[in-house]
């Protein structure tokens, strides 16, 4: 098997270290227009790169591809991917306008379509949908916030994706969270939301989101999602009689009620995890591993069905555009 990783930057590099460790067998080829990606991604895993897609089809005779370029190129480059016969991971999106086309261009070639939500395979997500059903008589508080700036260290923010309207920082926030919230308390019903733009960061989007949410299984949260946050943040109380659980987004940081010692008891559900400290402490490699393992697993028949997809994700970026209301 050979699949090209297309966009050698931090994501793509993520990929490629992942794959090149846990799946040796498999043959990796790099493509971006940009020569020093190139020269790094040759130095760091001795493969092939490319400049196009074109030309890696055209002398690496791949049949897949992992997009990790910047969200909003996503569009013709998985549109190119399936009209070349190519199998497609993908990672976030944040646009849906072209998913039809693309999900119909996939059947029609017989062509797996794999998008990326990483926190969907996090084992404390396991663990909050098991809760919740348990007891649904609970209510939420969630709070995620990091400082724009902070995000890529390497770089100015104003550089890549998120200082773009169409693909801010806060849309890319809720495009991660919410398939979880909505696996583990139910799809959204309904919201009530106030929105602001406090920093004198260098953006023409809300910098704050607060949100009273209401999900068709009658639970009801609150939502904060932020790019201010100095700390990088993830933290989360599960409130209900029967339950209570705390966590602040870390493989360590884990607490949940335990009736017979009437205290809140530590939940260490990773025996060992990877780690990146380029990161939050709350992004570990694991989850990111098992996304290219269930990928791997579609590619090679193993699995028909995986935890996330397009159409699902058409629906959670809609409910992103009514947050953002006439910014979309």
């Amino acid at each position: 098997m050979k699949i090209g990783v297309i966009g050698l930057g931090s994501m793509g590099k993520r990929r490629l270290r992942l794959m090149t460790e846990f799946f040796p067998e498999i043959t990796l080829i790099g493509v971006d227009s940009r020569k020093d990606r190139q020269d790094e991604v040759k130095d760091l895993f001795n493969i092939q790169t490319y400049e196009s897609l074109q030309e890696a089809v055209r002398e690496g005779q791949i049949e897949a591809v992992c997009i990790c370029t910047s969200p909003i190129s996503h569009e013709s480059i998985i549109l190119e991917a399936l009209k070349t016969n190519l199998h497609v991971f993908t990672e976030i999106n944040l646009l849906n306008h072209y998913y039809e086309e693309a999900m119909q261009l996939a059947k029609e070639k017989n062509l797996h379509l794999y998008l990326s939500s990483t926190f969907l395979h996090r084992r404390e997500i396991k663990l909050f949908e098991e809760a919740v059903k348990k007891d649904p008589k609970v209510t939420y508080r969630y709070h995620v916030g990091q400082y724009l700036p902070d995000w890529h260290p390497w770089e100015s923010y104003k550089d890549f994706f998120v200082a773009n309207k169409k693909t801010n920082g806060c849309r890319e926030i809720f495009a991660i969270e919410l398939p979880w919230i909505s696996k583990v308390f139910g799809d959204i019903e309904s919201f009530e939301i106030q929105k602001q733009k406090i920093s004198s960061l260098e953006i023409d989007y809300p910098d704050n989101y607060a949100l009273v949410v209401k999900h068709h299984s009658g639970i009801i949260g609150t939502l904060n999602v932020n790019i201010l946050s100095r700390v990088a943040k993830r933290d989360l109380d599960i409130i209900g009689e029967q339950t209570q659980i705390s966590w602040n987004g870390s493989p360590d940081g884990l607490y949940q009620w335990d009736e017979a010692t009437k205290e809140m008891t530590k939940k260490d559900l990773y025996t060992g995890y990877m780690d990146n400290q380029n990161y939050s402490k709350t992004i570990i490699e694991d989850a990111y591993l098992e996304e290219i393992k269930e990928y791997i697993a579609l590619l090679k028949g193993e699995i028909t069905t995986t935890l996330y997809s397009f159409k699902k994700d058409q629906a959670i970026i809609e409910l992103i555009n009514q947050f953002e209301g006439d910014l979309a």
